[in-house]
């Protein structure tokens, strides 16, 4: 390459931003993106401030307000953001911490000994990121006030006077919407799940959400902290003890806290936390964990005899099948991978757990007998359909290789192996998958036919579902293996349709679909590869030409749109006829995919240029849980339940995963 000359570089090309600038000239650094997640992520940065005083000892409650006006407050009864001058700066504290990067009581000088905060960027980049931020402190009775708009303030600190208050802070800000495009309006429910978790974490205090918009609001209390978090995960499923497991204890200068309660689920739901902060990809303390309990059991197992001698020990996957735990650790100087605090590091809090769970939660099998042979006997049944899963799909791999083919034998594949070009329809039926087949762009569409409803993977092992030819069809079609040979880098399509009709029975097919995607293949879910196909429900038929629609409002639309029309034209209309009449159409109702032609799926439902296509991602992995254990699990009071409540507006897209 040859290299460039003439162009000057000299420091006029440096540009250095000063104060909150940086912020707002790469926002996507300080909170990591500025759509729907960002937008709540300042509620988080302000949030966790009041939730360190209360984990401080400092404060009892916390508030969170949404006001009318695309505002929200947050609020606490802890000792104030100080509002005296400070010396580095000159200015009021409160301001420097608005102001300031990097200027906080979270860098070793006394003013809290554990934080969710670690870089301590918190309040100046929410100030620096909101068309208006108000801070208001109550410091031995007496409010203080001061306003900034786009981080600047407008004016300095103000004593107001006398509050019935004797201590707390009050922060009022709005996003601003220069910055977050997208959206700037607050989701309630987002919210709430955010509080409430806050709660469980932060036993003995008390939270609320008051949204002034519909009048809706929310109150969190929990004396149990983590141990009522484990209880609420397991709604819905038969739990192996009646309390869970509990144990706190501090170790040097960190607190271990840790609840366990099993239940008779075939999947694992652990959630370490560190100082408030979900870790969702782990750390040393769930290393620790794991490690811990996989010896635990083991050595009662041994001691029980209920592990023979000649028998290997369980592995810690067959242990952890229907367990259910919150691992809360909280140290002074937690060292997070990343701003985004996905994953704790501290070497020492591996020690710290393991030391814990070696401990107690041996006492605990040792003084609870009953459970420690239901969670053994668990584990054992787990172990013998691994082995057995394993020789089912060896077998299943030996077959394809004795067959000379590695993809199923129905499948339509397409003819482009390029991933990224890739997509697949499963389609239920033998009809509406001929149609598919004769109907799509074979370079980039397969076609995956299935018989019937699909095994409910909710209440199977890996063994039962490499017994279900459907099952193993779609594991062996996507390329991306299941259990312990899981690799989400061989996914063969980079979209997985669900076509199914637009009925009861589409539906459930869809929903036993979901489930197994959401138990087994979560990642290929979370990567955003799975959709769901909207197949028009009507055609609105006029002489050759053909209109289709999706749902009765949209029916209804585009009738109102015709009559309007033909009013305009001055065609004489009869009021007391039906909306079709009035018209001048005939109107059709397809029952099914089976009733449509090939050049009707394609030119409907599968033609990337016309079709309605359903990204589904998981927004809320704990209301997901909950929904599918309703929904499938063996509970029918809840299944009863949550379809009473929400008959009048049933709809699959309203499953919130």
């Amino acid at each position: 390459m040859a290299k460039q000359t003439g162009d000057s570089y000299d420091g006029s090309q440096i540009q250095v931003l000063e104060g909150l600038e940086p912020v707002r000239k790469r926002p996507g650094m300080y909170i990591g993106s500025t759509g729907y997640d960002g937008v709540h992520h300042l509620i988080k940065e302000i949030a966790d401030n009041s939730i360190d005083e209360a984990i401080a000892g400092f404060a009892t409650r916390v508030d969170i307000t949404i006001l009318e006006d695309g505002g929200i407050t947050i609020s606490d009864d802890g000792r104030g953001i100080p509002v005296d001058t400070h010396a580095k700066t000159g200015l009021s504290t409160l301001e420097t911490v608005l102001t300031v990067l990097h200027a906080g009581g979270k860098f070793g000088g006394g003013g809290y000994k554990v934080s969710s905060g670690l870089h301590g960027v918190g309040s100046s980049v929410v100030n620096a990121l909101s068309n208006k931020l108000v801070a208001e402190v109550v410091q031995k009775g007496q409010l203080h006030r001061i306003e900034f708009a786009r981080g600047a303030s407008l004016a300095p600190l103000k004593k107001i006077g006398k509050t019935d208050r004797p201590t707390g802070t009050t922060i009022t800000f709005y996003p601003d919407d220069s910055i977050f495009k997208e959206t700037v309006t607050f989701d309630y429910k987002w919210v709430v799940n955010y509080i409430r978790h806050q709660a469980y974490l932060t036993k003995g205090i008390r939270t609320s959400v008051v949204d002034k918009r519909t009048g809706e609001r929310q109150s969190f209390y929990f004396e149990g902290g983590i141990q009522s978090y484990v209880k609420h995960l397991n709604i819905g499923k038969e739990v192996m003890s009646d309390a869970p497991f509990y144990v706190e204890r501090q170790v040097d200068d960190s607190m271990v806290e840790i609840a366990v309660q099993y239940n008779d689920s075939y999947v694992e739901t652990v959630k370490p936390f560190a100082n408030n902060v979900l870790t969702p990809d782990g750390g040393t303390h769930l290393i620790g964990f794991r490690s811990a309990l996989t010896r635990v059991i083991n050595e009662y197992a041994r001691k029980a005899s209920l592990l023979k001698e000649k028998e290997e020990n369980l592995s810690g996957d067959d242990i952890r099948e229907g367990l259910t735990a919150i691992i809360l650790v909280k140290l002074p100087d937690p060292q997070f991978e990343g701003q985004t605090k996905n994953k704790l590091g501290n070497p020492e809090v591996r020690r710290y757990v393991e030391q814990v769970m070696n401990e107690y939660f041996a006492y605990y099998l040792d003084e609870n007998p009953d459970v420690a042979k239901k969670i053994v006997g668990k584990a054992l049944l787990a172990a013998r359909a691994r082995k057995a899963a394993r020789a089912a799909r060896d077998n299943v791999l030996r077959k394809n290789a004795l067959d000379g083919m590695g993809l199923p034998g129905k499948l339509w594949d397409c003819s482009s192996k390029s991933p990224s070009d890739s997509e697949i329809y499963i389609v239920e039926g033998n009809s509406a998958a001929g149609s598919a087949k004769e109907g799509r762009d074979s370079k980039t569409q397969a076609i995956l036919p299935l018989r019937g409803k699909v095994l409910n993977t909710e209440r199977a092992r890996l063994d039962k579902m490499f017994a279900n030819k459907e099952i193993v069809a779609m594991i062996q079609a996507f390329g991306v293996g299941i259990g312990d040979a899981f690799d989400i880098n061989g996914l063969r399509y980079h979209k997985i349709v669900i076509m199914t009709d637009a009925d009861v029975d589409g539906s459930h097919i869809a929903t036993l679909l979901l489930t197994f995607f959401f138990r087994y293949m979560r990642e290929v879910v979370e990567g955003g590869y799975v959709y769901l196909a909207n197949p028009p429900l009507y055609s609105i038929n006029k002489g050759q030409k053909k209109q289709y629609v999706y749902d009765e409002p949209a029916l209804e639309k585009a009738l109102a749109e015709i009559v309007t029309e033909r009013k305009e034209r001055g065609v004489a209309i009869n009021p007391s006829e039906d909306m079709a009449k009035q018209a001048g159409v005939t109107i059709s109702r397809f029952k099914g995919l089976g009733e449509m032609d090939a050049d009707q799926l394609w030119e409907t439902t599968m033609n990337p240029e016309n079709r309605i296509l359903t990204q589904l991602r998981i927004q809320d992995a704990e209301q997901a849980d909950a929904v599918f254990t309703k929904l499938m699990g063996e509970e029918v009071s809840l299944r009863k339940a949550f379809i009473q409540t929400r008959a009048k507006d049933a709809d699959l897209e309203e499953l919130d995963i």
